[in-house]
């Protein structure tokens, strides 16, 4: 696979495209492959389905973006 650098931001995360996201998070946890030619917005989604779905297990990279999106979130309550 190509080298997409994995999303660790609250702004990296943000500057991705939504709908590709999910149509790559609903790929994951369906189990279908991630192509050469998709995006890094879906390949992100795709890592988190294939997590989800219990396909993968989760990196770094996703465990420090999912403490940055909880900290965002506590911020603005």
């Amino acid at each position: 696979m190509m080298g997409r650098a994995p999303v660790e931001t609250v702004a990296d995360l943000d500057s991705l495209d939504d709908a590709e996201m999910l149509e790559g998070y609903m790929d994951g946890l369906e189990g279908f492959p991630c192509g050469e030619n998709r995006s890094r917005s879906y390949w992100h989604g795709w890592r988190n389905g294939m997590v989800d779905s219990g396909r993968a297990t989760a990196d770094r990279a996703q465990a420090a973006l999912a403490r940055a999106v909880v900290h965002r979130n506590r911020q603005s309550l």
